[in-house]
């Protein structure tokens, strides 16, 4: 598919990943790719790219929506959160959806990539996992040429998932962890991105759900302790009881800014975060996924001090 994309979520850590792929499968002269937000300043990495176009637009507002999408052939859906209320997770994970899929239908819009999660469920044990589970069915009932990818934790440069645990290694002398023998997969921003695209130009994809994840699976404390030797700031890592990862994280929701952890997040990490046997992967797709030593290497290297690191980017295509 060679025409206009509107990639929502497009200024994230994801989304610039994907407007970047996009663009180089045109070779920056294909159709415009939309992205709208709501601060035009959010968007300024992005923006440099050719045939990459900013809409100052609220996509929870039906009007702006139906602005973004005039005149575009595709939608990559990328907007979550990760923290939040039962009400938040239900505006953005499902409502959203909802109101993108309306839109669609009224642009005359068909095909859709959605990015979800592994692990969701109805019955899953965190309102993260449910209410994505429910945002993919929003999905599967709207009628619509919809591929959805399911990633583990996403990591890369831009990351907020290894980057922390380095800079967190710079200036403790130990960590203690919640989830400690939670597993993930972790798969590379690049990796998802191309999924993306990839999806985007193979109709065999419509219907099906692709799990997107790396080689190797790890529990979180294996993937802090690498993130500790890669960054040159090891450090033990003690892993908590249950009663005190929940603590940890009612403590860290209660810090200024974004949480590290939430206790949502504690409650998410009962599920394995690991590809499913037998489910289509990014091998699907012709993608040999990259593995997290190798990629990460290459950022947390420079990590030289609290929250100081070195960017870094490589493509290894």
């Amino acid at each position: 598919m060679k025409g206009q994309v509107a990639v929502l979520g497009g200024t994230g850590f994801v989304g610039h990943a994907v407007c970047e792929h996009l663009v180089e499968r045109s070779g920056g002269a294909g159709g415009r790719i939309v992205v709208p937000t709501r601060r035009l300043r959010h968007g300024l990495a992005i923006q440099p790219l050719p045939t990459v176009q900013l809409v100052q637009a609220n996509v929870h507002d039906d009007r702006d929506l139906a602005r973004v999408l005039a005149g575009c052939d595709a939608v990559v859906h990328l907007v979550a959160i990760l923290h939040g209320s039962e009400a938040e997770f239900d505006r953005v994970h499902v409502q959203l959806p909802r109101r993108v899929a309306a839109a669609c239908k009224a642009a005359g819009v068909r095909r859709v990539v959605h990015v979800s999660a592994l692990g969701v469920a109805p019955d899953a044990p965190s309102r993260y996992l449910r209410s994505k589970a429910a945002g993919e069915q929003v999905w599967r009932d709207s009628g619509l040429d919809v591929t959805v990818l399911r990633p583990s934790v996403i990591f890369g440069a831009r990351d907020r998932f290894l980057n922390l645990f380095a800079q967190l290694q710079t200036l403790a002398p130990f960590v203690p962890l919640g989830g400690a023998h939670a597993r993930f997969q972790p798969v590379w921003v690049e990796d998802v991105a191309e999924a993306v695209v990839r999806c985007l130009d193979q109709p065999a994809t419509i219907g099906q759900i692709v799990e997107c994840a790396g080689p190797q699976p790890y529990t979180l404390a294996e993937l802090v302790q690498l993130a500790g030797r890669l960054s040159g700031h090891p450090r033990p890592v003690l892993p908590l009881p249950g009663a005190l990862a929940r603590l940890q994280a009612l403590v860290m929701e209660w810090l200024p800014g974004e949480p590290l952890m939430s206790r949502d997040n504690v409650d998410s990490m009962k599920v394995p975060n690991v590809a499913t046997a037998g489910e289509p992967g990014l091998a699907a797709l012709g993608i040999t996924a990259s593995a997290v030593e190798g990629v990460a290497a290459g950022y947390l290297g420079g990590i030289d001090g609290p929250g100081r690191f070195m960017p870094w980017r490589s493509r290894h295509r």
